[in-house]
Formats: C-alpha cells, structure tokens, sequence
C-alpha cells in the first residue's frame, strides 16, 4: 500500500520535500496544484524526473482534492494562505468529497496565535490527521545528538541544561517573505521557528511526554540592521519590487526561552535568527551544554568541499549549498541537502504516519506552541523587557511589524 500525496504550491520548499520523498518508501506524488501553472508543470515534471510518479496538474484545488488517488496534503504555500487551504481541504473532507486522510504544512503552522487555533479547530472537526513540517528536528546529525545527549550524557552527569541555535543566511527568495503584512513577521517568524523547536527537541527528555518541559519566560530582542540601508533596499525593489523602507522587517532576532522541566530544574534556549549572514550559503548551527558533555552542529562544515579559482567562470547558482552566496575559492558541498537538512526524515515520518493511520509525532499542537513563543518574543521585543509565558496574553496579539506599524530605524 503507498500513499497518494498532493501538493497545494510548487515553489521552492515543496521541491525540497520532493527530493526528500526520494529516499521514502511507499509514497507516490499524485497530484499538484499551484497559483502558478506553469511553476506547477515544472513541479510534475521534476517528481517524474524523480521516480516519484506522474502527477496530474491541477488548476482547480476542489477537484484535485477529489481525486481518489489522494490520501494527503501536503501544504507548501504562503503563510497568509495557510488558514486558506487548511479550511478548504476541511470542508472537502467534512463533505465526504476525498480520501484524504491527513494533512501536512510547511513551517510556521500560522502568522499569530488566532489562526493557528482556527485550522487546529478546523482539522479536528473534519478527522484529519495532522503533521507539522519542522525539518530540523528530523536533521539526522540532530537526531543522532539527541541519541548521544541522552543515553550516555544524561545519564551519567545529568540533563543538558542549555542549547543554542542559530539559522543565517543572506535573505529570503521569494518576494513574500519581504511583505511583513503578508507573511505575518520578518526574520523572527521565518526561521526562528525552525531554533525554537531544535532546541526544544533537544532539551526534552525522550522519555517523557513533551509537555514535560514548560516554556516559564521569553525575551527576545529584533532589529533591522542590513536591508533598511538604501543600497539593499534598492536591491529588493529591482529584484522583488518590494518597497522595504515603506513596509519593514526585522533582520535579526535574538530569542531565549527559560523552560522549567517536571523535577523543577531551569533550561534555557538560546535562539539566533538572521537575514543578514554573507558566507558560504545557509548556516545552521547548533550547541548543546550539560555537566559534563557538549555537542556541536554547523552545516557549513560539512565533509565535502571544493575550490574553484578566479580562472574558473560558473554561473550565480545553489548548486552547493542553499542560499549560495559565491561561486569561486573554497566552497563548502552539502552532498544531498535534502537529508542534511532533515526533510527526507520528515517526509518519512510524515508518510508512515499516515499510512498507519497514526498522529505524527510532530502535529500541529507543536507549531501551535512554537506560534504562541513568537507571539510572546514580538511582544517581549516591543516593550523591551522579558516576559512570563502566559499563552492569554497572546490569544489575539498580532505583531507591530506584521501591522505595518514597525519601525526600522
């Protein structure tokens, strides 16, 4: 038996999860739709490329939705549509139009907390099973820190007490990311999501439910540094025709999380998030402290790299690493960054889940979490001190930044 798998969106984070499906048993691409059809072409001829099937393109979302090869959705769009499609593909199934039996989103779960609750209320009250893509978490050098953290760490000097996170590149690839009052923040909503849930998968104890480890304070500082600056904002306005200096964002989020576990003991998470890194590409670094043991994680040190000289002209490509930066001197390779970066664990976990007719382990009770700690750290950041975790306070806060009341200066 192999689950029938349809794409809503076909841009950059669905081809990733297309690659990741290449090392996943039991799963064929069915079906695609997108905005775009042309983008959605491209998208099917890939997954064909791929060995992945030959999915039908889509130009009305109701219909794929219906097509009886379909048992799963998994949702790769724009953060202001997520809410959009997530009731879409409810009602469809609450009408008993499908087969669909589960449904799968691309991070963050939704732009505030309201949302959020809403396609939380929406999946449940049409049956559907619910994953949460957080790849990071599925990022096999993390998996295997966890392994190493717990079972000999832990357990002979005792649990890690401090993990640190960070996710940098040179700036986001799609226009929409530029428009906070669309995509709901800056680079706090876009990547700080993937180090809170990294640091909090690590500093959970696999033995205990998660819950076990509470969120108690939250501070987080934001900033534009980089992309305010006219040069830059010249840039995004040739290239995305976004007006930047109109309708800002942050560049850099400084987040640190104070979690209590059920014995009582403090935890912290740091968490460093930025559109401003020039390097090799995307950097994602982790650290774990305990009493008597550390590890350490960063994509760009990986176990292939190149050199090409200032005689060798290639083309501005990604072809070594995501969010290249440079095409000459020493260049880091990431051999098949679809495993690094963890989504072929993800879309693995995601796919037997499904097909056994199981909860994943990541569902939308944890991009729900994670939605609340960023509503609390935009909170913490506008008025500039740290704050009790207190999910009330945040039931219907929406973000300056996400208001277009945000100021970069």
């Amino acid at each position: 038996m192999s689950l029938g798998i349809a794409f809503i969106g076909s841009g950059f984070s669905a081809r990733f999860h297309l690659r990741g499906l290449v090392g996943v048993r039991n799963a064929e691409v069915k079906a695609v739709y997108s905005r775009n059809l042309s983008s959605a072409k491209e998208f099917s001829a890939l997954a064909e490329q791929l060995g992945l099937g030959k999915p039908k393109v889509y130009d009305d979302v109701t219909k794929m939705l219906s097509d009886k090869e379909v048992n799963a959705v998994w949702l790769t769009v724009p953060n202001d549509v997520h809410l959009e499609y997530t009731r879409l593909v409810s009602e469809e199934v609450l009408q008993g139009k499908t087969n669909i039996v589960g449904i799968a989103i691309e991070k963050p779960l939704a732009r505030n907390v309201k949302e959020a609750k809403e396609m939380i209320r929406l999946v449940e009250k049409a049956g559907l099973l619910h994953g949460y893509m957080e790849n990071q978490i599925f990022m096999p050098s993390v998996v295997r820190a966890k392994e190493t953290i717990w079972n000999f760490g832990a357990k002979s000097s005792g649990r890690p007490y401090l993990a640190r996170a960070s996710e940098e590149h040179s700036g986001p690839h799609n226009s929409w990311f530029w428009r906070p009052t669309i995509s709901g923040g800056g680079a706090l909503l876009d990547m700080t999501c993937h180090s809170l849930e990294a640091t909090r998968f690590l500093l959970s104890d696999p033995s205990k439910d998660k819950s076990s480890l509470k969120p108690k304070y939250v501070y987080s500082e934001i900033a534009t540094l980089k992309w305010n600056k006219r040069e830059y904002a010249s840039y995004l306005k040739e290239r995305y025709n976004v007006d930047f200096l109109k309708e800002p964002a942050e560049d850099y989020a400084l987040t640190i999380v104070t979690y209590e576990d059920d014995l009582g003991n403090s935890v912290i998470a740091e968490t460093r998030t930025s559109w401003n890194f020039v390097g090799a590409g995307l950097r994602l670094s982790v650290e774990v402290l305990g009493p008597e043991y550390s590890i350490n994680i960063n994509t760009l040190q990986p176990e292939l790299f190149t050199f090409f000289s200032r005689n060798v002209k290639i083309p501005p490509s990604e072809a070594f690493v995501e969010k290249q930066n440079a095409d000459q001197g020493l260049m880091p390779i990431i051999p098949d960054e679809a495993v690094t970066y963890g989504y072929q664990g993800e879309d693995r976990h995601l796919v037997e889940s499904f097909l056994s007719r199981k909860m994943p382990n990541e569902n939308w009770y944890d991009g729900l979490l994670i939605v609340q700690i960023m509503m609390h750290a935009y909170l913490s950041a506008e008025i500039g001190k740290k704050i009790s975790f207190n999910p009330e306070q945040v039931e219907d806060f929406i973000p300056k930044v996400a208001k277009g009341l945000y100021s970069a200066s």
